[in-house]
């Protein structure tokens, strides 16, 4: 019996080490493939060895295809399955906490915030730097907002903090029309029109602290899903177990917020990932969020990558990421409304 026991375990562990493998390697694979698409056309060898350059040489190599694979291919291929896994973690953390399947990422004014300040940074820098770094701060300042109006009731209710993201998503909405409106028509009102459709064209390797602030995001997501399985089921179920769900309920939007606001403010605003790609992920593995979290990460990574791919291969100017992924939302939305009939989700 013991040793049936043990062998069952050991089955069951090997199945885990296969499945966390499949979810590391298939975003790795894309993000190779990546690398010898496009326009310019590269080959499987060469991106091989480009990638093999810093630590044997770059002998055998144009400098075009090594700043084609390093400089630009790589940095943004990245920068995409990290925006890709950010936007599916958040969202699929925002559907569970707040028991609502309509929800995702941006949906306390993240993107709103964000947008504002990226705007505001364009007007009076013209820097990515700045643009980064002011999307970032008023992203998590539009969160906060929310959070302080939601906090009107004491117990923080959650249609309270969802009326709290959509009255701060529209002032940020309507300053940001502001800022379009007092905005150079040549150069500033361009540039802000083009980051709010969504792009990493412009990331390079000094941008990616973003990308830790992403990952440090998921980071706390995984280590509160088990906490987001319980508030799913309703938080007077959530107390009997022992969880403070008031906490975990500010660490869960604290994690997702820092998610969300990394992710765009590297990428501009990308709507549906956090929306469509949790759902994706129910359909493959479940609720459980301990399984769904990690697989909505691997396929939110796979899909930015693709569609950025796509983005820039398609056509000589690139189109935007938020066009693609628009086109790709807006039919799976429609038949999440038809199958939920615009009601409630029940886990």
């Amino acid at each position: 019996m013991k040793t049936e026991t043990a062998l069952q375990d050991h089955r069951h562990f090997i199945k885990k080490v296969i499945f966390i493998l499949l979810l590391l390697v298939i975003p790795l694979a894309f993000i190779f493939t990546a690398l010898f698409i496009g326009r310019y056309s590269v080959s499987v060898s060469e991106v091989l060895r480009s990638l093999a350059s810093p630590f044997a040489g770059g002998a055998g190599i144009s400098p075009q295809t090594l700043t084609v694979v390093l400089q630009l291919r790589l940095p943004r291929a990245i920068a995409a399955a990290f925006v890709g896994a950010g936007l599916s973690a958040s969202g699929t953390a925002f559907q569970g906490v707040f028991r609502n399947p309509l929800v995702d990422s941006g949906f306390l004014g993240v993107n709103s915030g964000a947008g504002f300040g990226a705007g505001l940074a364009i007007l009076l820098f013209g820097t990515s730097l700045a643009t980064y770094g002011f999307a970032f701060a008023f992203g998590v300042l539009a969160v906060i907002f929310s959070y302080l109006i939601a906090k009107i009731y004491k117990a923080v209710p959650t249609i309270m903090l969802i009326l709290g993201g959509t009255i701060v998503s529209s002032v940020f909405s309507a300053l940001l029309t502001l800022l379009k409106s007092i905005a150079d028509v040549n150069s500033e009102l361009p540039a802000i029109v083009y980051w709010l459709m969504g792009s990493v064209a412009s990331v390079s390797y000094k941008d990616f602290w973003a990308v830790l602030v992403i990952l440090a995001g998921i980071v706390g997501l995984a280590f509160f899903s088990w906490q987001i399985n319980v508030i799913s089921m309703g938080e007077k179920e959530a107390r009997t177990m022992g969880v403070n769900v008031v906490f975990s309920k500010r660490m869960i939007i604290a994690c997702a917020t820092l998610a969300t606001a990394g992710a765009v403010c590297i990428s501009g605003i990308i709507g549906w990932v956090g929306l469509i790609i949790p759902h994706i992920g129910r359909m493959l593995i479940g609720n459980d969020t301990r399984k769904l979290l990690p697989v909505s990460m691997s396929l939110g990574a796979v899909f930015m990558v693709t569609i950025d791919t796509i983005s820039r291969s398609v056509t000589t100017s690139e189109i935007p990421l938020g066009v693609l992924t628009a086109l790709v939302g807006a039919p799976f939305f429609v038949f999440l409304l038809k199958k939920t009939k615009g009601g409630g989700w029940q886990m």
